[in-house]
């Protein structure tokens, strides 16, 4: 099986701990330094996939730059997670309550949403069809990199925890153009099928 390797994009636009980016948020500078830094890729990656978010498509689209490698796919399976709009430009501090709410369930009832966001269970689900499309790409075209955002990376990651994955996931997020190598978890009944593209 070819391996997959995963990176989060580099620092973006507007950037604050616990911040919920609008999706246009655009690479800085520093977070270009930072793809460049994380150059040399390993060893045999053959093609990149990229999340179709600006801050991960600009990253991707660097790193084949730098490689000469080609972006194969952008797929909204490497999306990140899809916060509610009325979070979206804000921080912990300003969310209204009703988002409060549902942070405070949310580990409880996983597949409660909050408004326009992406439930835990919906996120989970993606993550699954994620792995797959990664493995079904990496048949076709060899090792890949995946670039995504730390929410969705996390979750991937982390697989066989289902949506509660995501609690950790936030307390432990990737670093900016970290690379990590996604291993390779059993078949997890339906949900890992072939998704449609």
């Amino acid at each position: 099986m070819a391996d997959i390797w995963l990176m989060r994009h580099g620092t973006y636009e507007g950037h604050r701990p616990g911040h919920h980016a609008p999706h246009q948020a655009t690479l800085t500078l520093e977070g270009r330094d930072q793809v460049r830094r994380s150059l040399p890729l390993p060893a045999g990656i053959a093609a990149i996939v990229t999340s179709p978010i600006p801050r991960a498509r600009q990253t991707a689209t660097l790193v084949a730059h730098l490689t000469g490698l080609p972006i194969v796919a952008t797929t909204g399976f490497l999306a990140e997670w899809r916060a509610p709009s009325i979070v979206l430009g804000r921080t912990a501090e300003t969310y209204p309550p009703v988002y409060r709410a549902w942070r405070a369930r949310r580990l409880a009832h996983p597949s409660l949403r909050c408004e326009d966001g992406e439930s835990l269970t919906d996120l989970h689900t993606r993550a699954r069809h994620c792995a797959t499309f990664l493995h079904h790409t990496a048949q076709r075209h060899g090792p890949l990199l995946a670039v995504s955002h730390t929410l969705l990376l996390g979750v991937l990651t982390r697989l066989p925890e289902g949506p509660t994955a995501f609690a950790a996931t936030a307390r432990n997020p990737w670093q900016f153009a970290e690379l990590r190598l996604l291993r390779a978890y059993p078949r997890m009944g339906p949900g890992l099928q072939r998704p449609a593209q």
